[in-house]
């Protein structure tokens, strides 16, 4: 088992939920102020809040409060854990075709 399992576990565990996905989604683009995140759901504050507290946990994301303004970033590299651990799941056979375009785009002369 590799090393980084518990940061795939919790990675996984809050990507789970829908309204985690999205919220990642919408931090990919830009840090935002929780009542913007909270925009397009239909649920209570405190209830958004539990779910950036998962993500908070989870590592994907952090956030900062100045004032009584709380702005959410998404932590740089939090998915690579996921990234890594997809790649590790990859087949031999999936390996050598790789390696086969790598060899064929090396070797295949370029038209002008």
């Amino acid at each position: 088992m590799p090393k980084y399992q518990d940061d795939v576990d919790a990675v996984l565990r809050a990507l789970a939920d829908p309204t985690r996905r999205a919220v990642v989604e919408r931090l990919a683009k830009s840090p935002a102020v929780v009542s913007e995140l909270a925009e397009p759901f239909a649920m209570a504050l405190p209830s958004l809040m539990q779910h950036l507290r998962i993500l908070e946990d989870a590592g994907v994301i952090s956030s900062e409060k100045h004032g009584r303004v709380r702005t959410v970033t998404l932590r740089p590299g939090a998915l690579d854990v996921l990234h890594l651990w997809l790649g590790d799941q990859r087949t031999p056979a999936e390996h050598q075709a790789d390696r086969l375009g790598i060899h064929l785009a090396l070797t295949t002369p370029q038209e002008n």
